[in-house]
């Protein structure tokens, strides 16, 4: 890997193509080297693991939502759209947009922390449906996915967004537009114009993640997808993006996030170095914010050292500043202690989610944010009793580059009505590659069946999987296999219609 600079340079400075981050995203994502067999094997994980959390929510109202608004846009060849039948195709960017909020709605899927937060699978509903449409093969699928995933672990690795209350998805436009170009073989040229479309245009706040979180949590991501897809269409045509996006003196690095004499530091594959990104990426066991993930295996430890929950006097849950502040008491948003928040703001709750994961010694996708849980009396009291603070330790840990020393856990002090303190603590997640169990090809095909269950029929979710392990031998225009299909019937109730459908 090579570490690059970026920093503002002002007009009068030129600074050349070749010097800018956006060229040299562009670069890697047009050198055609081989995909090593580890990342293949872990795309194929990643692709199981998508479809995993789709078919879980295939009829919550926000993916019905968003199903009817692709629906509506018709298109051959196409794309295709989880839970409709396969010969049915939409316009791509509607097919990445529909799939997008299904596989982000339970935020149930794969995770990258380091100075900014990802969810590196969002990068897979716009370029698989980009490959569908242009009747790409398997080779060529994970050849595009392993730049996304690449592109989008560098860059999240390098520049921090949410200090400057900049969502993450700003991250994502840039790898879906650099992995669509690797997928169509673009040249470096357009892919660099692409991807500073794909940045200008998917910048948004973190409102998106604090208050009265809305399915919009859901929606953003899909959104950079449709967004990449489209701003790949137009440089394919002709059109240039502003340039440049990160360096410029009225740009990106100048005023939206550090200022003009701010320095990031970006790795990157070099020249013929294999795109391996993915595999420093982990998957969840819960269906929770990824900060939570070790907590709720924690919870489920500690929950029989304790005994009788009603003896809690308070717990403080030390931990690193970025649970601390987006999804602890540090936020001091008053909605994540609050009984009839959305299922998105509990989602982004630590405090509830490790009163629920002590009472119930686990967490369930749909059973621990449904609203009579979360207003259980004896929950709201403990709930209220939980704490966070940061400690400058698993701060450090949090962004550690040693895998022995990395961290996103915290350490659980409980103090009793009669003084006694219970404490214990856990660096990560069970799943987490270094963790307990890491999670491996058998336990995303057990995610699968686990979460399809009752909604995928036992033959197509045979026939689903046998297809995924298959990825690399899926000749061209053989992608729509990577779909599933379930029965009308299970796609959620009728939707109110809108502006595409108006007259329908």
């Amino acid at each position: 890997m090579k570490i690059h600079d970026v920093r503002t340079y002002k007009s009068a400075e030129k600074l050349a193509r070749e010097d800018q981050l956006a060229w040299k995203i562009a670069e890697v994502a047009a050198d055609p080297v081989a995909v090593d067999a580890d990342v293949t094997d872990m795309i194929i994980n990643r692709i199981i693991d998508n479809a995993s959390v789709a078919a879980a929510s295939v009829a919550r109202r926000p993916v019905a939502s968003a199903r009817a608004q692709a629906m509506a846009h018709p298109y051959k060849p196409g794309a295709t759209v989880f839970g409709v039948d396969s010969g049915t195709t939409v316009s791509p960017e509607w097919a990445a947009y529909a799939n997008g909020v299904a596989v982000r709605e339970l935020d149930f899927h794969d995770t990258y922390l380091a100075a900014d937060y990802s969810h590196p699978g969002d990068n897979i509903p716009p370029i698989l449906a980009v490959a569908q449409h242009t009747g790409k093969s398997g080779a060529d699928l994970i050849r595009g996915l392993a730049t996304g995933y690449e592109i989008q672990v560098d860059l999240v690795t390098g520049i921090c967004l949410h200090e400057h209350k900049i969502d993450h998805i700003a991250h994502l436009g840039p790898s879906a537009a650099a992995g669509i170009g690797t997928l169509l073989g673009l040249d470096t040229e357009t892919i660099y114009q692409a991807v500073q479309q794909a940045l200008h245009i998917t910048t948004t706040t973190r409102q998106s993640r604090k208050g009265e979180i809305s399915s919009w949590k859901a929606y953003a991501p899909a959104f950079a997808g449709k967004m990449a897809i489209e701003a790949v269409d137009r440089v394919m045509r002709g059109e240039g993006a502003p340039s440049p996006a990160w360096e410029g003196e009225d740009g990106f690095i100048a005023y939206l996030l550090s200022g003009p004499g701010a320095l990031y530091r970006v790795p990157l594959p070099g020249k013929g170095e294999a795109k391996r990104a993915i595999l420093d990426t982990y998957t969840k066991e819960h269906s929770a914010e990824y900060q939570s993930q070790a907590l709720i295996d924690l919870a489920r430890r500690m929950g029989p050292k304790i005994g009788d929950l009603s003896q809690i006097d308070s717990i403080v849950i030390h931990t690193s500043h970025h649970t601390h502040y987006v999804i602890g008491t540090g936020a001091n948003d008053p909605q994540k202690m609050d009984p009839k928040a959305s299922r998105e703001t509990l989602d982004h709750s630590i405090m509830y989610i490790f009163a629920v994961a002590l009472e119930d010694g686990g967490w369930h996708h749909e059973k621990s944010y449904a609203p009579e849980r979360a207003n259980r009396p004896e929950t709201v009291a403990l709930w209220h009793k939980i704490t966070t603070t940061e400690d400058p330790e698993w701060t450090r840990r949090y962004h550690s580059q040693d895998p022995k020393e990395k961290a996103f856990g915290g350490r659980v002090v409980v103090t009793l009505k009669n003084g006694q303190v219970i404490e214990d603590e856990l660096a990560l997640a069970d799943a987490h590659p270094d963790g307990a169990r890491p999670f491996v090809r058998e336990n995303y095909k057990q995610k699968f069946l686990t979460l399809s269950d009752g909604i995928i029929a036992p033959a197509e979710q045979t026939r689903f999987l046998q297809a995924a392990e298959a990825l690399a031998d899926l000749k061209a225009g053989d992608l729509a296999a990577l779909n599933f299909v379930v029965e009308p019937g299970r796609l959620g109730g009728p939707r109110p219609t809108g502006i595409f459908d108006f007259n329908a």
